[in-house]
């Protein structure tokens, strides 16, 4: 049998790279997505595809899907990830700044869903992941709109989570606390049980279990992966 195929987007760095790699060391064919041409590099040293753009952009995600289905055929996966939206304070946010955190962090997920879900559905089966963060649960007042999109974003993995899992698919999101690819603020790392922020790795393979068939049953969830960091039920 041919190897499974996961999309894969912000994957030229952080997290969404680590993605990338775990997944393609797990014997997956990847395609990867990002704006700057490191993307490129990468896909070529994992044997993979590559596209430049933006997930924000609607038309770029047309691009992706259609270049792997292209390639390969079939879509098996995917890792909705994104870059980070504005800050500030909240009532200072801008409405532009919204609507850019509404493309970046929520519709990316949307339209990828669309796009692909019917693919899945003539294959009878397949998964999504959506890189969401602990910020959904605890908000965070200088990242407002990362805050409540990543809230709306676990909304819509639980609707399409019962909508599909029927047909067979699945989706799930992880809600990372703090990684090492950004600087932790000061005070946050003493808040963290485990004492550390985490490596992306780690949290790719999280990512890489739940598109597993080891994780067939789990769908609709919401999965921390922050140290310790929230304690709320």
């Amino acid at each position: 049998m041919e190897s499974p195929v996961a999309i894969v987007t912000a994957a030229s760095a952080g997290i969404g790279a680590a993605c990338a790699r775990e997944l393609a060391r797990r014997g997956r064919r990847v395609s990867l997505l990002a704006r700057g041409p490191a993307v490129l590099e990468l896909a070529r040293e994992l044997g993979g595809l590559g596209t430049q753009g933006s997930v924000a952009s609607a038309d770029d995600l047309q691009r992706l899907v259609g270049a792997t289905l292209a390639a390969w055929g079939r879509i098996d996966a995917v890792v909705c990830n994104a870059g980070h939206p504005a800050k500030g304070d909240l009532l200072d946010v801008p409405d532009a700044a919204w609507h850019e955190g509404l493309d970046l962090l929520f519709l990316s997920a949307v339209r990828l869903a669309r796009l692909v879900t019917p693919v899945m559905e003539r294959q009878g089966g397949g998964a999504f992941v959506n890189v969401s963060s602990f910020a959904a649960e605890e908000p965070s007042q200088p990242r407002p709109v990362s805050s409540a999109l990543r809230a709306a974003l676990g909304s819509f993995t639980k609707l399409h989570a019962d909508r599909y899992a029927a047909a067979g698919i699945r989706m799930n999101a992880v809600l990372p606390g703090w990684v090492e690819t950004h600087e932790v603020p000061v005070g946050e790392r003493a808040r963290i049980p485990m004492g550390r922020a985490a490596d992306p790795a780690e949290i790719a393979r999280v990512v890489a279990f739940l598109l597993s068939s080891e994780a067939s049953y789990v769908t609709g969830a919401s999965l921390r992966v922050d140290g310790g960091l929230l304690r709320g039920s």
